[in-house]
């Protein structure tokens, strides 16, 4: 590494030359064209999170790699929009492999932390606790290709949410209609309190409680760019929205990431109505894949054509401070990773929250 110089920066201190390198770098790049790992995405929270920062590898006068990261006090390190972002790591030249404590190093970091590491990160390759599946939708070939694979895959779940749609169109007081890029900001508000209060009736923590994730949705519904582009995707009756969701886009893949329905239509199953659409847009635009997120539900398994994979956990340095950050850390992990690998266990839980929700909902 003695040919190659670190430059630590902010990411809104990033020049043009480094950031048309880092997208350059990410077109070159194997795997899926994430939107979160686009130096958009990091700019962005960077906005909302004024800890980020970006290392970035030089080798003579050319910009060869970039790392974002949150640094929060005592040398912990995040990644970048960590607990939100769907894709993390660095973006590094062919060949270029640092190594991760080297890295952390540079960065002043005891340790780092990450919850959906792209495949493909050899940089921090044995750093990862558990591996995820991230199912994914592929209408490379057209809405109609994906359709046909989903009457022999799912015939039971497509048969009835299309009859659903049907019905919603013959009861609804007004025309059922679908928005796949919808830009009215008042849209968007309507799906963030749907959400909120899905998070509350299910005992989950409120996301957008916090100021800087429901800041950082609403800049990116105003971003339009090549690789990371806010779309809000929307199914109405008459001018009234029942369901919506937000994500992220590239050219190539829609990264899905806050979907959310009014439960007065609850019988209809928006929300499946609107995954649909959304596939089907998502190919009339030219996306090839939509990314359904890590996360068991019963919606991504029907509507899944295959996985990504993603990874959970931590680089640590040797030291005082990388041990106390993994016994902080540790002892909760292992509690969630003995529960999710005991699927009846599992189950039972999600069956306590949906049960709570119901409750809820009827107060």
């Amino acid at each position: 590494m003695s040919a190659f110089r670190v430059r630590i920066v902010r990411p809104g201190e990033l020049s043009e030359p480094e950031i048309e390198a880092w997208r350059e770098l990410r077109a070159k790049a194997d795997g899926p064209a994430n939107p979160f790992m686009e130096p958009e995405f990091t700019r962005a929270v960077a906005e909302v999170r004024p800890r980020s920062r970006v290392a970035v590898w030089w080798e003579g006068d050319e910009p060869v790699g970039f790392f974002p990261y949150e640094k929060e006090p005592l040398g912990r390190g995040r990644a970048i929009g960590f607990g939100v972002s769907d894709s993390q790591g660095a973006v590094l030249r062919s060949g270029l492999r640092p190594g991760a404590r080297a890295l952390l190093r540079a960065c002043g970091l005891a340790v780092w932390e990450f919850d959906n590491l792209e495949d493909g990160q050899p940089v921090f390759e044995g750093a990862a606790a558990e591996s995820f599946g991230s199912p994914v939708i592929d209408v490379g070939e057209g809405y109609a290709a994906y359709e046909a694979l989903l009457r022999v895959q799912s015939p039971k779940f497509l048969r009835t949410t299309l009859a659903k749609e049907r019905k919603l169109g013959r009861q609804a007081d007004g025309e059922v209609r679908f928005v796949f890029d919808e830009r009215d900001p008042a849209a968007l508000r309507t799906l963030m309190e749907w959400k909120s209060a899905q998070y509350r009736r299910t005992g989950r923590g409120d996301r957008f409680a916090k100021e800087w994730i429901s800041t950082l949705v609403r800049r990116l519904h105003e971003l339009r760019t090549p690789g990371c582009s806010g779309v809000l995707s929307v199914l109405y009756v008459g001018q009234r929205p029942i369901a919506a969701h937000f994500g992220l886009r590239s050219e190539t893949v829609l990264s899905c990431w806050f979907p959310a329905y009014d439960p007065e239509f609850a019988k209809y199953s928006p929300g499946l109505v609107l995954h649909l659409r959304m596939a089907e847009g998502a190919a009339a635009a030219g996306i090839g894949m939509l990314d359904l997120g890590r996360g068991d539900a019963e919606y991504k398994d029907a509507l899944k054509t295959g996985e990504v994979t993603v990874y959970e956990g931590a680089v640590v340095r040797p030291g005082v401070l990388g041990a106390l950050h993994w016994l902080r850390r540790e002892p909760p992990l292992r509690v969630h990773r003995f529960v999710r690998t005991r699927p009846a266990l599992a189950a039972r839980g999600r069956a306590v929250l949906n049960g709570l929700a119901r409750l809820r909902g009827h107060r």
